[in-house]
């Protein structure tokens, strides 16, 4: 198989009812474009039967591949452990869900193409040919960590926190190296790290169509999420976000 053009890292926990048709969209995407895929998926210590999934993936297709972590670590130590496993030269990491299709990769793509170091998606930017399809209470957790993320963290983004991005090799590595953050935080930092260390990061309008089963919790979701920018802040003020990048332990890719 020719080395792959992208890496593609898919956090999932308790993901067994949706990563099939996931996985489905991205590996038929890929099949005949000129660029190959590695699909690194990284199962976060899944209860249900997301390993078996894995597996019946991989068998099946050679550039499926698994990092397995024995217990819940959260997703951005999920996303972490997959970049950082990556090879390719330049690395998307999509959520699960399938909530923002495959195909939207052409438009980061196009981002990073033309100069930018980091491609995100936005739900919140309006684009031509965009729609974005989100229940009421994802759009006010959205709303009130916007704030959060404003006043504690990082300004000049729209939306942080849509599972779909794209960066160089160079970038994706640096950046998730020294990153710390576990939980749903870790955009968060990843880009106040893009920004201090002087990273070119283009928001790109994308497609975004809610689905069900989220792990998305009102109360419990945006405390954590509210606590991670604190840590985030505090970290940022001590110089975290440049030093050096730290042995983050991570397991092997199976």
């Amino acid at each position: 198989m020719a080395a792959p053009g992208i890496a593609v890292v898919v956090p999932a926990f308790n993901e067994e009812q949706r990563l099939p048709a996931t996985l489905g969209e991205i590996v038929e995407y890929f099949a005949g474009r000129e660029e190959s895929a590695e699909i690194i998926v990284v199962d976060d210590g899944s209860l249900d039967g997301t390993g078996k999934v894995i597996d019946e993936w991989s068998s099946r297709h050679s550039q499926v591949r698994s990092i397995r972590f024995p217990v819940n670590r959260g997703k951005g130590a999920a996303v972490r452990a997959g970049v950082l496993a990556s090879t390719a030269p330049r690395v998307l990491f999509t959520d699960a869900d399938g909530a923002t299709p495959i195909e939207e990769l052409a438009r980061l793509w196009a981002a990073l193409d033309g100069g930018a170091d980091i491609a995100i998606g936005s739900r919140a930017k309006r684009g031509r040919d965009v729609t974005v399809t989100a229940k009421w209470h994802r759009r006010f957790i959205g709303r009130v960590f916007h704030r959060l993320v404003e006043t504690l963290a990082v300004t000049g983004f729209a939306d942080t926190q849509c599972g779909f991005k794209l960066f160089t090799e160079a970038a994706a590595h640096e950046l998730f190296s020294i990153q710390q953050v576990d939980g749903f935080g870790f955009d968060v930092e990843i880009l106040l790290a893009a920004k201090t260390r002087g990273y070119r990061v283009e928001e790109v309008p994308v497609n975004w169509i809610h689905q069900p089963g989220s792990k998305i919790s009102l109360v419990t979701t945006a405390a954590r999420m509210a606590l991670d920018l604190v840590r985030i802040r505090g970290r940022s003020g001590r110089g975290a976000t440049t030093r050096e990048p730290a042995n983050r332990g991570e397991p092997a890719p199976k």
